[in-house]
């Protein structure tokens, strides 16, 4: 596409041409962004991407849904940050309105454009700007358990947010009861989107380990979400039951584990994290954690969640740590020994992604669902 015809196809997507030509106009340039090519090309034209965002508008829900299905795809494409970071009050109003025939788009939207810890923040700072509630809109908009009620890349989307310190702090503060709303998502099966995004959300708090007797405690009782997932039908002692959490004993024969090895890999590291300190470490081996990951490393076969299986059984039956060196997560780790620890990650990594099983960092063109 030279100059003259992207001029040519630009004039068609402006709202003074014919409603007939500018949605045959939008829907091309949307099958543009499917290619990694083509979004590369639009990247370089921040015209079209502008022109995208206008549309999204647009007084045909079809064309608006068109432009959003080209902006998801564009979003995770450096170079349109700046362009949609202006749209953001726009695009939140439409996320938050339960009225809105485009809310799953400006979800998903904000879902992509939030990847990058930058843009993230940008998004956090607008929410907080434009709601008086702030974060804490994006989690009542969850809903209930409605598997019809849409916006589940909600959850992805709050994954995204709480990498930042800040939106943690909101999500961790007692006096809000706000990270209690999410714990139900962890067994919300009519969507992995909206299920793996929580459990991702569950495991960035977990970065804060000053919170751990606070999340671990029966105010928030966050184990037992994470077990459960991980757990199978299998039959315990009589002695080895009692020491399970209630919501772990006696479960139905049909039980069934996590389906997705990602999402069992994440609520594994969640657990991991909960055991860097001393406090966390206690909480967790005295709840029976090790007799459910024992059962699910005889089950597991997926290299990734195994290994992090493996990690975990690890530190609930090594020896406690020398005095001063109780909290995993502030201990100095000599620079050899980190850059080894960082050679093994590494070829862990490329020994996953030899065999296909490493989860992919690009989105996907346009999540399924949301092509008109």
């Amino acid at each position: 596409m030279d100059d003259q015809q992207a001029q040519e196809l630009l004039a068609f997507l402006g709202p003074e041409s014919r409603p007939d030509l500018r949605a045959q106009a939008v829907h091309c340039v949307a099958g543009l962004t499917v290619t990694p090519e083509g979004r590369r090309l639009l990247t370089t034209r921040p015209d079209f991407v502008e022109a995208l965002l206008a549309l999204t508008a647009d007084p045909s829900t079809d064309v608006a849904k068109e432009a959003f299905h080209a902006l998801i795809n564009l979003a995770a494409e450096p170079g349109t940050h700046i362009i949609l970071a202006k749209g953001l009050p726009d695009l939140l109003d439409l996320l938050l309105d339960p009225g809105s025939p485009l809310a799953d788009q400006a979800c998903a939207l904000l879902s992509n454009f939030s990847r990058e810890e930058s843009a993230a923040r940008q998004l956090l700072t607008a929410l907080q700007r434009e709601k008086e509630s702030g974060l804490v809109a994006l989690v009542d908009a969850l809903g209930g358990a409605d598997p019809q009620a849409g916006l589940h890349y909600l959850g992805p989307l709050l994954s995204n947010l709480s990498q930042l310190p800040e939106a943690r702090k909101v999500l961790l503060d007692p006096s809000r009861c706000v990270i209690q709303k999410l714990l139900p998502f962890t067994q919300f099966m009519a969507s992995d989107v909206r299920r793996g995004g929580i459990v991702g959300t569950l495991r960035n708090c977990c970065f804060e380990y000053r919170c751990h007797e606070w999340l671990l405690g029966e105010e928030v009782d966050l184990l037992p979400f994470l077990l459960l997932p991980l757990a199978g039908p299998e039959e315990f002692p009589e002695d080895e039951m009692e020491k399970l959490p209630l919501d772990l004993q006696y479960l139905p024969p049909e039980k069934q584990r996590e389906p997705d090895p990602d999402i069992r890999k994440m609520l594994l590291e969640a657990i991991m994290l909960l055991t860097a300190t001393k406090p966390g470490r206690h909480l967790v081996r005295e709840k029976g954690t090790y007799l459910v990951l024992r059962e699910l490393h005889r089950w597991e076969t997926d290299p990734g969640a195994r290994a992090a299986c493996e990690k975990v059984i690890q530190v609930l039956i090594a020896e406690e740590p020398p005095s001063g060196m109780e909290n995993l997560l502030e201990v100095e780790i000599p620079t050899k020994v980190e850059e080894e620890l960082q050679r093994l990650d590494q070829e862990e990594e490329e020994q996953l992604q030899k065999e296909g099983l490493a989860a992919s960092k690009r989105p996907e063109p346009c999540p399924e669902g949301l092509r008109r």
